[in-house]
């Protein structure tokens, strides 16, 4: 396994001196947002896919500092009814340029469209009940998610892109790993898992089993934590949709690793990746309101660093 870090999670700094920050922590790799729910502050898709030297640039200044170029990550909602042209655009830009940089894997999100041809803002069903939710389902999967996840990977085959990360979210139509492998059944191998365990958490699924569940479908892990605010929890459940800053009154909020799941059950969680037989990135994402970026994320490397497997497994069964 490897250290990375989600570009955003130093967002203020200038590109270099992000780059540069990252390399003192101790992180190996950057994975870069490219637009859409990111302001994208430290690339220009256009800039990148229209000029050659200006991509060389940019991963020279990766590689001066001995870093290693992860992934683009384009999360968005590209099946809104209105927004949605707009963020797909980004994210078929960032397939592109994924192509042009020799990397095989794109995270995004799954998109989640309204309740029917004729909405105007996306609709998310979480409970069954009345009828109506079953259709809208039926509606939104058949109608809007196969068939645009069908194209997409059709796509990213043409720019040799084949592994679709998706990060299991809330407010889109893959939120759960359930959701990803019935994508997966649907479309093909390509669509793969982004397995950040904070959403799953707040949403109250466990992401070590998860993690056993998806099994060679991750592609990709977050690292990401998530702190269950009690008290609230006991009155407003953990459906919440209170401003994301407001964190005393949220039932719960996303935190440095280590505030919300104690180093063993990080090293339970990485230790089940090992067994599923993941050895790739985990890329940490600093979205903790409550603590400064670059303490949250010293914190989060020295926890990776106690509980994340580096090396080989060598240990054989001695012939008796």
């Amino acid at each position: 396994m490897k250290i990375g870090m989600v570009s955003d999670s130093l967002a203020p700094l200038p590109y270099a001196e992000m780059l540069q920050a990252a390399k003192n922590l101790g992180i190996s790799g950057i994975e870069f947002n490219t637009g859409n729910w990111s302001t994208s502050p430290h690339l220009s898709l256009h800039s990148l896919l229209s000029s050659q030297s200006a991509r060389d640039e940019f991963l020279g200044e990766i590689k001066q500092r001995e870093l290693e170029l992860i992934s683009f990550n384009c999360n968005g909602n590209q099946l809104h009814p209105k927004q949605g042209a707009e963020h797909d655009r980004v994210v078929r830009d960032t397939v592109k340029l994924s192509g042009l940089m020799g990397l095989r894997k794109v995270c995004l999100m799954s998109g989640l469209p309204g309740a029917g041809p004729n909405e105007q803002y996306p609709n998310w069903i979480v409970a069954s009940w009345p009828p109506d939710t079953q259709r809208v389902l039926e509606w939104q999967w058949r109608e809007r998610l196969i068939p645009y996840w069908k194209e997409l990977v059709e796509f990213g085959r043409d720019y040799g892109v084949d592994t679709f990360a998706v990060e299991m979210h809330g407010n889109q139509l893959v939120y759960s790993p359930r959701s990803l492998i019935g994508l997966r059944e649907e479309v093909g191998p390509s669509v793969c898992a982004n397995l950040d365990p904070s959403h799953l958490m707040w949403m109250g699924a466990d992401p070590i089993v998860s993690a056993e569940y998806l099994g060679s479908a991750i592609a990709h892990v977050h690292g990401k934590d998530t702190a269950l605010n009690n008290p609230v929890v006991a009155t407003a459940s953990l459906l919440e949709n209170g401003p994301l800053d407001d964190i005393r009154r949220r039932s719960w909020n996303h935190c440095t690793l280590g505030y919300g799941r104690d180093t063993k059950w990080w090293s339970d969680f990485c230790y089940r990746l090992r067994m599923v037989g993941y050895d790739g990135w985990i890329s940490i994402e600093h979205e903790d309101s409550n603590q400064a970026r670059l303490e949250g994320l010293r914190k989060a490397v020295d926890l990776l660093r106690a509980c994340a497997i580096f090396e080989a497994p060598d240990y054989s069964v001695q012939a008796v």
